[in-house]
């Protein structure tokens, strides 16, 4: 039923098979697949979902897992109704010196999520604060819950939001909310993360998988190739000028003119039917 892939985990790692879903278990986080679509849950609702060493270690190692699939979106969450990600563990965060602040653990995860190849949505059930902020900015669409909360305390602690929290932040809500967010440390619920637009919708915990799940399911009906190419080129948006923004866009849409499935798309469209995507 499903296609083999090989696990590079620790030796605790188990796969099993339940209805249809593939579920890779590590110690603090949970990789499950249905189909094409797969969920990151982070499971420490102990430590409120804290992203500490391991965790890191771990998600590093369900990407490698996912590498290894041409297709697909990817849902990242936090177990339980209370917290999304936390944060850093404030413990062993205290520990570290300059020498783990220039390796910028947190950050090359974070960066690496933005730049997969795939569709990353963002599921925040509860507090997202500091680098559970983070952790949801470098997402591609962000979803929360009537009950999530926002915010970048890192100055209260002695500390800057240095996983991305400066930069991609002013360019999701603009230079002068994201000011006020990092200077003060505030938090923020989810009606003002909607309102500045951070996140795309907000609504009921209840609902809020199902919603995430409804979003991921419309972007896997499109075509995958296009689909990766418009997010790479979304990304770029905000990193080049305009017209080598538009330079990279016209070269993108070149690609895409040769491609099987914009035949198959528009084929499908002028005969009435759904077309059938290979991703090629």
């Amino acid at each position: 039923m499903f296609s083999a892939f090989t696990l590079r985990t620790s030796v605790s790692s188990v796969v099993k098979f339940l209805s249809g879903v593939i579920q890779v278990a590590w110690k603090n986080i949970r990789l499950e697949q249905d189909g094409a679509l797969w969920t990151l849950t982070v499971d420490r609702p102990e430590a409120r979902n804290a992203l500490d060493t391991l965790t890191v270690q771990e998600i590093h190692q369900a990407l490698d897992t996912l590498d290894q699939n041409q297709t697909g979106v990817l849902i990242l969450t936090g177990a339980g109704d209370k917290a999304y990600v936390s944060g850093a563990d404030i413990a062993a965060l205290r520990a570290r010196k300059k020498k783990e602040a220039l390796e910028s653990i947190n950050g090359t995860l974070f960066t690496r999520i933005e730049n997969f190849a795939w569709p990353v949505i963002a599921a925040v059930n509860g507090f997202a604060l500091g680098g559970g902020c983070e952790f949801a900015l470098c997402a591609d669409i962000r979803v929360a819950s009537e009950n999530a909360k926002f915010g970048l305390p890192e100055a209260s602690l002695g500390i800057i939001p240095a996983g991305g929290g400066t930069q991609r932040l002013p360019r999701l809500i603009g230079m002068s909310h994201a000011k006020l967010w990092v200077l003060t440390g505030d938090i923020y619920d989810a009606q003002e993360a909607y309102r500045v637009g951070l996140v795309s919708k907000v609504v009921p915990i209840a609902q809020l998988m199902d919603t995430a799940r409804e979003i991921a399911k419309k972007i896997l009906a499109r075509a995958p190739l296009a689909v990766r190419l418009a997010k790479i080129a979304l990304n770029q948006s905000a990193r080049m000028p305009m017209d080598s923004g538009l330079l990279f866009e016209s070269v993108a849409q070149a690609i895409l003119f040769e491609s099987k499935d914009k035949h198959e798309g528009m084929t499908a469209f002028l005969e009435k039917r759904k077309p059938t995507y290979t991703g090629e």
